[in-house]
């Protein structure tokens, strides 16, 4: 009797969650994924950042660099050695055409190295282009373009 009453308090707390999530707009459910993507950037998930795009996703960096599909950019990111900066990026707008299963983000990056600084050392803008991918939101192209650096 006691285990069944687990059992129904976990899937009273599964249809919770779920029911919660999809009532998310798109819209929501975009910024939400963004701040996850925020947190994992902060925490140097690496395997989390990438979670959150398609695998050919395009990525042009902030000094031009493009960077075809999620393995050329885990590269990358390795390449960058033992580098404690991270990047945070604050959207500004979010657009979403339904029928293709498209949105637009766009917004402001700030770049922050702790061992400098607690402030941003560098920034600029970005647009990212996501794809709804059997349900799920994910990054399919990004661009970041440096306007600042301190």
């Amino acid at each position: 009797m006691k285990q069944t009453k687990y059992i129904l308090f976990a899937v009273l707390c599964t249809l919770i969650f779920t029911s919660e999530l999809f009532s998310q707009t798109n819209e929501e459910q975009i910024s939400a994924i963004r701040n996850a993507s925020n947190s994992a950037l902060k925490s140097y998930d690496t395997q989390e950042v990438l979670s959150y795009l398609t695998d050919d996703v395009l990525t042009t960096t902030g000094n031009g660099t493009l960077l075809c599909g999620k393995d050329e950019l885990q590269k990358y990111i390795i390449d960058g050695g033992k580098s404690r900066m991270y990047w945070i990026r604050d959207t500004k707008e979010i657009i979403v055409n339904i029928e293709r299963g498209l949105a637009w983000e766009s917004g402001v990056w700030n770049g922050y190295d702790p061992e400098k600084s607690n402030n941003s050392i560098i920034n600029g803008n970005y647009s990212a282009m996501w794809t709804k991918e059997s349900g799920i939101w994910k990054i399919k192209s990004q661009l970041f373009v440096t306007i600042n650096e301190k």
